[in-house]
């Protein structure tokens, strides 16, 4: 494509990207080649890199299964990402060069996943114009129970009781620098017996995120007569909380720990950020919702934000030839 060159990421390219990263208006540290990388042998790295005379303008976090490219599938969220200075008409641009590239590599379809507008540092849903002129397909949607911070929030009369039940069983919620805990007697044990599942991150891979993401990735745990009862771990961006993990015990609702911790939480430790994310409540790709779930999440004065997910035909690069003027 004329202007832009688009290339793979490559191992040597680590501090480019990561350098870019650091200044994009749309990236959080889950962009970082390091969070990114601790399950690169799960998945066949095929992010991007985009040029303009020979100057980084915009990347691209993806992996590849076959012939299909994917807005990377081990990452929350997604999508291009690119500095505050580029305008919308040459974001366009930049996505015409990616799908032609694509396409000339014969990968003939992209999946992508969009960052939800929580997480920018600016408004920057110009790819979300660039997919509607490529014709893309939404094919799922997600969604989000979001806490504008900065607003007054009223908390129902159900999570108000199970905060004073936390401070009538004197729970203690602690700050703490490891996983095992949490991990080992609470979370590990959940997901088995609700689910037959497991975290999606092993307890030494998320030792070793903390290790690199120490400021970025925060564990809290409540404990009752010293025993823990339940826990959260946390991801920080500079805009938003957002709850990775969330579980407690099978007496949660008689201790109220889960309340008493997400109230504390909300109102004091991360009171200055601007939104508190609790994730989504959604199964089988977004078609269903958990509604009690959801109602929890509800009930501390969330709100619902979507995020989508589009797959484009990679020859639809030719719709974007005459749509500047």
């Amino acid at each position: 494509m004329k202007n832009y060159t688009v290339k793979r990421y490559q191992e040597n390219d680590y501090n480019h990207w990561n350098a870019f990263i650091s200044h994009a208006k749309n990236a959080t540290f889950l962009f970082h080649r390091d969070f990114m990388d601790y399950h690169k042998d799960r998945f066949e790295d095929f992010s991007l890199m985009v040029f303009k005379n020979e100057k980084l303008v915009a990347v691209l976090p993806a992996n590849r299964v076959e012939n299909v490219v994917y807005s990377h599938q081990g990452l929350t969220y997604g999508g291009l990402v690119y500095g505050e200075k580029l305008k919308l008409a040459s974001v366009i641009l930049i996505f015409k060069a990616i799908l032609f590239y694509l396409n000339e590599n014969k990968i003939f379809k992209i999946q992508i996943k969009t960052l939800p507008s929580i997480y920018h540092n600016k408004p920057a849903e110009e790819l979300n114009y660039a997919l509607f002129l490529a014709e893309a397909q939404l094919i799922r949607r997600e969604t989000l129970s979001v806490i504008d911070l900065s607003k007054p929030n009223l908390i129902a009369n159900g999570r108000k009781e199970g905060v004073k039940k936390g401070m009538v069983n004197s729970l203690e919620i602690k700050e703490v620098n490891d996983f095992d805990d949490f991990w080992n007697t609470i979370l590990i044990p959940n997901l088995e017996k609700k689910h037959q599942a497991k975290p999606v991150h092993s307890l030494e891979e998320i030792t070793d995120l903390k290790r690199k993401f120490s400021k970025s990735i925060r564990q809290f745990n409540v404990y009752y007569k010293y025993e823990i009862v339940a826990g959260a771990t946390l991801f920080e961006s500079e805009n938003v909380i957002h709850s990775q993990y969330i579980s407690a015990d099978k007496n949660k609702n008689e201790t109220g720990s889960l309340d008493f911790l997400y109230h504390h939480l909300i109102t004091e430790v991360f009171s200055n950020k601007k939104f508190f994310d609790f994730g989504t409540s959604n199964k089988n790709q977004g078609r269903i919702l958990n509604k009690g779930l959801s109602f929890w999440k509800e009930s501390f004065g969330a709100s619902t934000i979507v995020q989508d997910f589009y797959e484009v035909a990679t020859i639809n690069f030719s719709k974007l030839e005459n749509v500047i003027k």
